[in-house]
């Protein structure tokens, strides 16, 4: 625990130190966001805000974990993973700074290249990690064997969370709150199951997190982007699948499914319908259009994330109690 809590301040105060030196120099260069044009009008006075922040919250988890970590494959995955969505995302925040727009990467390479790394994730955790391919659905106690359906089953987690963090990325200091708070939920569930090593990178997420909200909360002096969005979003599918938590994350993530599945909803609606459930997808921005203020929206939201959090948590305890 000791070391887990040394990892987690560490990369806190990581990003308490480069976060000022690197909003400059992205300053500096004009690396700012690019707002879409049909997105809430008040959005619009948030371009040109430095993003690309994700490297910040990145280089703050890896000094910590590498120096401390004893280097097991479980944790080398998740840390793999998480690295390799970062580096996907930074190549999306990076066309679009280049192209001076909202698009980045074309949907189809994205998919391949969540593909590749899912395919990784899959190696490692069965091949090296030696983890069974089965599902453990701890709702009713049971485990469902998927053989050679198991990669296809990581890579719908990985371009799931991955995807969902992302939408949920939309208000200030709202995706890394409720990140901090999934993967505080994380620490306990891997102390209480002996996994020390990724209680140790976990911690090292949450506080890297928790420093890029003292710049990222509203106002924020700098957006995560696609780099940091996707990489969280890869950490948490890494370790949802290295501690077979993957259905418990549904719950967990609640948060994060709720912003997915309104997209969703709001586009099957539409096609099928032409008609719109919600004022604009991700429900973050139905509550903005319904005049709530962004900081009320962003409370309440990081209060569902702790709710969710904590009755996953909680439901897991039981079920190894």
């Amino acid at each position: 625990m000791g070391r887990v809590l040394i990892a987690g301040t560490a990369s806190l105060l990581i990003c308490l130190f480069l976060a000022p030196k690197f909003i400059a120099f992205l300053r500096r260069r004009e690396f700012g966001q690019q707002i879409r044009a049909e997105g809430p009008s008040g959005h619009q006075s948030k371009a040109g805000t430095p993003t690309m922040g994700g490297i910040i919250i990145f280089a703050a988890i890896a000094v910590p974990f590498l120096i401390l970590t004893s280097g097991g494959w479980e944790e080398v995955g998740v840390f793999a993973t998480a690295i390799a969505c970062a580096l996907l995302g930074f190549a999306d925040d990076y066309v679009k700074i280049v192209r001076q727009r909202s698009l980045g990467l074309r949907a189809r390479t994205k998919l391949a290249a969540t593909a590749l790394i899912s395919i990784g994730l899959w190696w490692i955790a069965t091949r090296k990690a030696g983890l069974p391919e089965t599902v453990r659905l701890r709702f009713i106690d049971a485990e469902i064997y998927l053989g050679w359906l198991y990669p296809l089953f990581i890579f719908l987690v990985v371009a799931g969370t991955t995807s969902a963090v992302n939408l949920t990325d939309g208000l200030d200091g709202l995706a890394a709150g409720c990140a901090a708070i999934v993967l505080l939920a994380y620490v306990g569930i891997t102390i209480a199951y002996g996994q020390k090593e990724l209680a140790l990178l976990s911690g090292c997420l949450a506080g890297a997190c928790v420093g890029f909200l003292w710049f990222n909360s509203f106002p924020a002096s700098i957006f995560m982007g696609d780099t940091g969005s996707l990489g969280l979003g890869g950490a948490l599918a890494g370790v949802a699948v290295m501690t077979h938590t993957e259905i418990l994350l549904i719950l967990l993530g609640g948060i994060f499914v709720v912003e997915a599945l309104s997209v969703l909803i709001q586009v099957v609606s539409f096609r099928l319908f032409r008609r719109r459930v919600f004022l604009m997808a991700p429900i973050h921005h139905h509550f903005e259009l319904m005049q709530w203020s962004e900081t009320k929206i962003i409370l309440r939201f990081w209060i569902v994330a702790l709710g969710c959090s904590a009755i996953g948590f909680t439901l897991y305890q039981s079920r190894i109690g």
